[in-house]
């Protein structure tokens, strides 16, 4: 008689333990904070895909800063700071979000290159921990025109001078040592 009303007992338990492993598990417990925020792209056409660019996220007072890599819409997410990280500072997190660059060339102002993170309250008007830009982030593929980007084109060419030396002389190829010119006997 005791092992059937422990049977029955442990019966009633298995359901009670699965219930509360999927509450808990439904949870999320983190303590990271996620800023949403959006690059658009200043002369490209509508579609264009700008997969690929990076965007940090810096706080004062952390020493790691968080990379994202924005969808082909413009669009990234990063990681903030633990909730522990701000509490543990008796100011208020200050972030920046900064392009930091992408698979092709990309031209940005100052204006539009770093914007601030703020705090936003959620869609029901509750204070809820979301995060956003407080400016917008922008590039262009193209130089503007207002801008003079070609001072950078100005530097030579970084192509070395390689002159074939026989296998059997033992040297280092010729590009390290062919720029130098010693100058020997300086009266």
């Amino acid at each position: 008689m005791v092992g059937t009303s422990f049977t029955a007992g442990f019966r009633l338990m298995i359901p009670a333990a699965l219930f509360v492993a999927f509450t808990l598990a439904s949870l999320d417990v983190s303590d990271c904070h996620v800023v949403r925020g959006k690059l658009s792209c200043l002369d490209c056409k509508q579609g264009h895909d700008l997969s690929g660019i990076k965007v940090m996220v810096k706080c004062d007072g952390v020493k790691k800063a968080s990379v994202a890599t924005t969808e082909d819409d413009g669009s990234f997410q990063a990681e903030l700071p633990s909730a522990k990280a701000a509490a543990a500072a008796a100011t208020p997190l200050n972030c920046l979000a900064k392009v930091l660059g992408g698979p092709d060339q990309l031209y940005t102002s100052r204006n539009h290159m770093v914007a601030k993170v703020v705090k936003t309250e959620g869609h029901d008007g509750t204070a809820a921990a979301s995060y956003a830009l407080a400016a917008p982030l922008a590039v262009s593929t193209a130089c503007p025109p207002t801008k003079e980007c070609a001072a950078y084109d100005m530097v030579g060419s970084s192509k070395t001078v390689d002159l074939p030396l026989p296998k059997e002389w033992g040297l280092a190829p010729s590009s390290y040592y062919v720029p130098f010119f010693p100058i020997i006997g300086i009266p």
